[in-house]
């Protein structure tokens, strides 16, 4: 806010500031007006109301409306000119413009120096609308809070007033918007988990997670430990993320494209392939060979926490390599879990896998685009898999490949239906015991909402916020906590240098290696945004196994000594490669920065 500059209404000490982007040309603006003058009206001097412009573009109209209010000195006399151009008629006009002149006294023609003042004050709003990241008019801020909710009277005045609920939903979404929440989240839950099972309360707490919950029908009953409801259950919604994830990314994604694919596609073979050899390297035999899966696993939270907290140093190119090459390392991790870590099957329950299976290829061959019968399949798809013998939580990665996805819609027409069911929705909104749109509106309204979004993309958005700030963190609570005693250690020491050898060492080397191979062979090509420096700290990120290596650690060690162990090797691996893949990405990082002031040194 520059109260030498911007146009305000409001006592400079009101607790609240309203800041619009609006254009006098937007008809959206002009309807909204009303809106902010009734809120103003209600909060009197608690608000401070700020207009700034952003011309509808491609508009002349828009732009010489703008350029002609701020032709004006007097504040009083500039908000007579905005009020008129926002209400006079339906749709911005040159008399518009002309009568707003004639109000205050103003000639459409101007002085140069008025002009030059003019151009100036827009542009700098214009500017001020894109650093924001205004897309739209009209945008509004709230205390510098971007302001996303319906436009009416009562939702703008429970923002702004900041109700309990409006509050909560707003810090939320702050939280959720920091790129690195979802691994902060993940890393509190761990080091709670650790922290209560070395405290008096250890036993306590192991036994909460043993207690077994469950329903039962007449003699039968089905009941689980509630650390496997987790385990099997809820982290079912996480493998339905990494399906739907998987599933963009080879439809319209980063691994879409064959040659865009290759590189990480290589990067994360090597990242796999290698880890586990050095692990059977290590343990060829005997009862821990069966846990070479353990560091061949990326945790996705984690390394993406961490590269977007280094900023500007690391690309945005070698972030999205990284994240395309965890998705192959998901794919791999699902084959390793379904084929290796399974228990004995049972060809009935199989059986009616499949036969669910093929009945949610019918709804997606018939194109059902109702989330609801896939999800009622989903759990019968569960409960067959839980049966069969192999991991419950493949049945997420099966339902994922068949929930359905759409051409894009025509977002002009679904515009104008919009538009035409809300305009005769309002001609009726003010008949005697009407409480509301009616039912076919409502209904049209939510068809129009459905069709703008795919069903993928939509259970994407939901389950993947679900995903990560509740599922996997609760993953981490029920099974990250270790007590850290001595006797852990006590001829285990095999097992855990092989775990930390192979994430710490084999990750960086077998990325590095597969995708030299790759580009070597012309199978694919390295992108010039970031150097095989860069390329080596992301191959150490990708060490941080994490909440996938927990995971498999859970399935090849039954014996709870040896899973303890497994767990303090894969927190040391992971904290180590953290630890190795910053400080690489960092020099690294600042070398290419100094680079080209050193060319511009070297050039005077």
């Amino acid at each position: 806010m520059d109260s030498q500059r911007d146009h305000t209404l409001g006592p400079i000490t009101a607790p609240i500031t309203l800041v619009e982007y609006g254009s006098y040309a937007c008809p959206y603006c002009r309807a909204a007006n009303a809106r902010i003058e009734a809120v103003r009206d209600k909060l009197g001097d608690r608000l401070r109301y700020v207009f700034r412009h952003r011309p509808v573009t491609g508009s002349e109209l828009a732009r010489r409306a703008a350029e002609l209010v701020e032709r004006i000195d007097d504040p009083e006399r500039f908000w007579a000119a905005h009020i008129l151009l926002m209400t006079r008629s339906g749709e911005l006009t040159e008399d518009d413009l002309v009568a707003a002149a004639r109000e205050v006294g103003l000639s459409l023609e101007s002085s140069d120096a008025q002009t030059e003042r003019a151009v100036a004050h827009v542009d700098a709003d214009v500017a001020s609308s894109r650093a924001s990241g205004v897309m739209i008019t009209p945008t509004f801020f709230i205390n510098s809070r971007r302001y996303d909710g319906p436009w009416d009277e009562a939702s703008f005045s429970d923002a702004i007033v900041g109700t309990l609920g409006h509050r909560f939903r707003a810090a939320a979404v702050d939280f959720a918007g920091w790129a690195p929440s979802a691994g902060v989240l993940l890393l509190l839950s761990t080091v709670l988990a650790v922290l209560l099972m070395n405290t008096a309360i250890a036993g306590g707490f192991e036994a909460f997670w043993k207690q077994y919950v469950g329903v039962s029908f007449g003699d039968a009953a089905f009941r689980l430990s509630l650390l496997h409801w987790i385990n099997d259950g809820l982290l079912t919604i996480f493998f339905l993320v990494v399906g739907l994830e998987i599933k963009r990314e080879f439809t319209v994604g980063h691994l879409a494209g064959l040659r865009e694919a290759a590189l990480p596609i290589a990067a994360a073979i090597g990242g796999m392939a290698v880890p586990a050899l050095f692990y059977a390297l290590i343990i060829p035999s005997g009862p821990w060979a069966h846990g070479w899966g353990v560091p061949m696993a990326t945790d996705t939270a984690f390394a993406i926490a961490l590269i977007v907290m280094l900023g500007p140093r690391v690309p945005v190119e070698l972030r999205i390599f990284l994240t395309a090459a965890a998705i192959v390392d998901d794919i791999g991790a699902i084959g390793v879990v379904a084929v290796f870590y399974s228990g004995e099957l049972h060809l009935a329950y199989l059986a009616g896998a499949a036969a669910t299976v093929v009945a949610l290829a019918c709804l997606n061959r018939g194109r059902v685009y109702s989330v609801t019968p896939y999800a009622l399949l989903g759990i019968v798809l569960w409960a067959c898999v839980h049966a069969s013998g192999l991991h419950a939580t493949l049945a997420g990665v099966l339902l994922a490949l068949f929930i359905p996805t759409r051409p894009p819609a025509n977002l002009n027409a679904l515009m104008i239906q919009a538009n035409t069911i809300v305009a005769a929705e309002a001609k009726r909104a003010g008949e005697v015991l009407r409480s509301g749109p009616s039912a076919p509106a409502l209904q049209a309204l939510d068809a129009i909402h459905d069709r703008i979004e795919s069903p993928a993309d939509r259970l994407l958005r939901h389950a993947g916020a679900r995903s990560s700030y509740l599922v996997l963190p609760l993953f981490a609570f029920a099974n990250a906590g270790v007590t850290i005693r001595t006797d852990v250690f006590d001829g285990r020491e095999p097992l855990m240098l092989a775990i930390i050898v192979g994430l710490m060492i084999g990750k960086p080397i077998g990325f590095i290696a597969f995708s030299a191979l790759a580009v070597w062979l012309k199978l694919a090509a390295k992108p010039a945004d970031y150097s095989w420096g860069q390329l080596a700290g992301a191959g150490a990120l990708a060490g941080i196994g994490f909440t996938m290596s927990l995971f498999i650690a859970g399935q090849a060690f039954p014996a709870e000594a040896d899973f303890a162990a497994a767990k303090i090797a894969v927190f040391a691996a992971s904290i180590l490669s953290a630890v190795i893949g910053c400080v690489i990405l960092w020099r690294v990082g600042r070398s290419a920065a100094e680079e080209p002031a050193i060319g511009e040194l070297a050039k005077t």
